[in-house]
């Protein structure tokens, strides 16, 4: 952790001095140096620590190239790349219609790439002893149908809602295909009550302390100090999971893909760190806990 903060560091600071889009610039140490390149990538904060991890390592084999990486979630990356102020945008969710739209409408034709997959895991306390619900619990649950752990088969405690905040990418796919669930005409919400953490570690947080909260968040984020739910279609299927097995078998009923998006097909050191993340950057998507593509 200290390592990516350090890392986080040094590239704002690259970030800062190279300006706002992919540029190219020469160290002052004579004309046979190697040209420096930048990557501006920002978005998702689901993403961010695998992004993290893929611009150390390609950077480690590729001293000519520095990566950028910064978080703020899915819509400010999407935002950013609209606006053709970074060169990739890191996503947990797809693209919206309106945002396509506003892209082409500035020139950009955003290209879609899906650079790995991510099952939602929900957690709650250790001390819950409800240890599996279905989509439509989770439906009423956050929507505040469901108030208390009892009529989920727990103790008599108030359900306290944790989600993250509306521009994260987590939020719109959870609202969409559990709160919504997969419904596209249906005008559910979050109960008002739900708390929104700005993060994946504020959740892991308040589950860790108050034995009545539930929260959701990508597997990649889950810690063993929280006690992971399984999951189950309806009352009549298996409870299942989440892991890279039940990901890529289809079993777990939350599970999504992670996309980055560039605005137009990618070229020269883009492409080229693209095409790295989708082959030997795969085994950096295993080592922090998400789900390589096949």
């Amino acid at each position: 952790m200290i390592r990516a903060r350090r890392l986080l560091l040094a590239l704002a600071v690259v970030a800062g001095l190279a300006g706002c889009a992919s540029s190219a610039s020469t160290p002052g140490d004579g004309d046979s140096a190697q040209a420096i390149v930048t990557i501006q990538n920002k978005g998702s904060d689901t993403l961010v620590n695998l992004a993290l991890a893929w611009a150390e390592a390609y950077m480690d084999t590729h001293p000519e190239v520095r990566i950028s990486v910064t978080g703020g979630g899915s819509g400010t990356g999407i935002a950013a790349m609209i606006n053709g102020t970074v060169d990739l945008a890191n996503a947990s969710r797809e693209m919206k219609k309106e945002e396509i739209a506003a892209a082409q409408a500035n020139g950009n034709d955003p290209i879609e790439h899906v650079v790995a997959r991510d099952a939602i895991a929900i957690v709650v306390n250790p001390s819950n002893p409800v240890d599996h619900l279905t989509l439509s619990q989770l439906s009423a649950i956050y929507t505040g149908k469901i108030t208390n752990w009892r009529q989920v088969g727990g103790h008599s405690w108030p359900i306290v809602l944790l989600s993250r905040e509306s521009n994260s990418g987590t939020y719109v796919y959870f609202l969409e295909n559990v709160v919504r669930l997969g419904d596209s005409h249906s005008k559910l919400l979050f109960s008002p009550d739900t708390l929104l953490m700005p993060s994946s570690e504020g959740i892991t947080v308040e589950i860790r302390q108050n034995r009545n909260a539930i929260g959701y968040d990508g597997l990649g984020y889950v810690t063993h100090d929280v006690k992971v739910i399984a999951v189950s279609s309806d009352s009549t299927s298996p409870s299942v999971m989440p892991s890279i097995e039940s990901v890529n078998d289809g079993s777990y009923p939350i599970s999504r893909p992670l996309f980055i998006y560039s605005a137009g097909e990618p070229v020269s050191h883009v492409r080229a760190y693209l095409d790295w993340i989708l082959t030997e950057g795969q085994s950096q998507v295993t080592r922090l806990g998400f789900v390589p593509l096949d």
